[in-house]
């Protein structure tokens, strides 16, 4: 059965998952293997007003998270921002449980402060679901470790240095995630190469295609869908791996089939600048010209 909910408060989360009320009603650390979704329910669909970072383990194949299944049982974080929406198909059948912990964090937690602001440029936090980072056993020690620092001092008497205690260590959590996502942009070669070739076919074609005039230029959201990945996600890892955005690849494949069609053909910028999709020939010019230092026509001169 299906469901589709919207988690305003922890308490609404903890309540649906069949945990005790949260000791703090803005943060919270939950152990992951006492989550007990409501049996009947075998699709969950939600929304939840709360950042949380989860670490988990021991996913089942037929336990998909997101958009796709895992890759392989190592521990894994993903990192949820409030207004996300998250989709869990569950196997009531599978043999293994998840387990791991889940931290809750509501933005009232954070409010007036330092992080609130920072916690939002983060890029891993606009990564989809699937997108999750995945860590070795040292790392998932790191981060586990600071996440009971978090716990622990929650649990004591809470007194006016508290909250600055945990949000420092939140922070920490953060750096840290984003320290094991490069190392991850950088280690799973196999896959992220296969991401740069589909990249690299996927401009070609589009550039070759007879409908650019009636398309336009290809949108940094329109290949990062077209490759399955989010936005940010690609942008990232492009940076990580070739020191330039997204938007920086479609303008150098742009750059070569405009360099391409004034080398070879007798068309005249205009009609080079309509052909790549550009509504107006002098923003084509400008682009062009920003990325080679020469105008059209003093780069055609070149070849006469």
């Amino acid at each position: 059965m299906k469901i589709s909910l919207q988690f305003d408060t922890l308490q609404e989360f903890h309540e649906f998952s069949n945990l005790p009320k949260p000791e703090h009603p803005l943060i919270s650390l939950v152990d992951y293997s006492l989550v007990k979704y409501p049996p009947e329910y075998t699709h969950i669909k939600w929304v939840q007003n709360y950042y949380s970072i989860g670490l988990k383990r021991n996913v089942s194949k037929k336990f998909n998270y997101g958009q796709q299944p895992y890759d392989f049982g190592e521990g894994i974080l993903a990192m949820v921002a409030p207004q996300q929406v998250i989709q869990l198909e569950i196997d009531p059948y599978a043999e293994t449980d998840p387990s791991g912990w889940l931290l809750l964090i509501h933005p009232d937690f954070i409010w007036n402060t330092s992080l609130a602001k920072a916690i939002k440029q983060y890029d891993f936090f606009g990564y989809a679901v699937n997108e999750v980072l995945f860590l070795s056993e040292k790392e998932e020690a790191v981060i586990i470790n600071v996440m009971k620092n978090i716990e622990r001092e929650y649990h004591t008497n809470i007194d006016k240095f508290s909250q600055n205690i945990i949000i420092s260590q939140i922070e920490v959590l953060l750096n840290y995630a984003e320290r094991f996502y490069e190392r991850q942009f950088i280690t799973r070669k196999i896959l992220n190469h296969q991401i740069l070739e589909q990249l690299e076919t996927l401009l070609k074609d589009y550039f070759n295609s007879e409908s650019l005039i009636d398309r336009g230029l290809p949108t940094v959201q329109f290949i990062a869908e077209s490759l399955n990945v989010s936005p940010n996600y690609l942008s990232s890892l492009l940076k990580v791996l070739t020191g330039q955005s997204t938007q920086q690849h479609i303008h150098n494949k742009l750059i070569e089939k405009a360099k391409e069609k004034l080398s070879t053909t007798g068309l005249s910028v205009s009609e080079i600048a309509f052909q790549l999709g550009f509504e107006h020939s002098q923003s084509f010019s400008r682009l062009f010209k920003s990325k080679t230092e020469q105008s059209p026509l003093q780069f055609r001169a070149g070849f006469n």
